[in-house]
């Protein structure tokens, strides 16, 4: 028996904002039921012609979503408690899975050690060395 979509479910797997499990369950009807590939159709169609709902704006520009340097400050636990509240929400609840990947890579960056970044500098230093001219 083949699932019926919303249309809000279809956007948000074109824009693959889904969790992995939902957007597999999508992809996988996709194969079974040719339907379900005219329905995205329209609706790319739709956005390519210039048509857009509010959530599609919203959720396109990622308005919800917090800046690196606002997830950099998340991390450091340095925000007003509600602000330090909706970020928890949106990352833990929502499962925003853009804003996990950028706070995943803001903590492989805080967790790196001196000396890795020190040699991670001194090999960007030698492969740029022959470009650098003294005055």
């Amino acid at each position: 028996m083949s699932k019926e979509f919303t249309e809000s479910e279809l956007e948000a797997y074109l824009d693959e904002a889904l969790a992995p499990d939902e957007m597999a369950a999508v992809e996988s009807e996709l194969r079974a039921n040719p339907k379900l590939g005219k329905r995205l159709a329209v609706i790319n169609g739709r956005r390519d012609a210039g048509i857009h709902t509010i959530g599609e704006i919203w959720r396109r520009h990622r308005i919800s979503c917090p800046n690196r340097e606002q997830l950099g400050s998340y991390l450091l636990n340095a925000l007003d408690a509600e602000v330090m509240d909706y970020y928890r929400f949106h990352i833990e609840e929502v499962g925003c899975r853009f804003c996990n990947a950028n706070l995943h890579d803001l903590r492989m960056q805080q967790d790196e050690t001196a000396e890795t970044a020190a040699t991670r500098r001194t090999k960007y230093f030698q492969s740029s060395a022959g470009y650098l001219r003294g005055k």
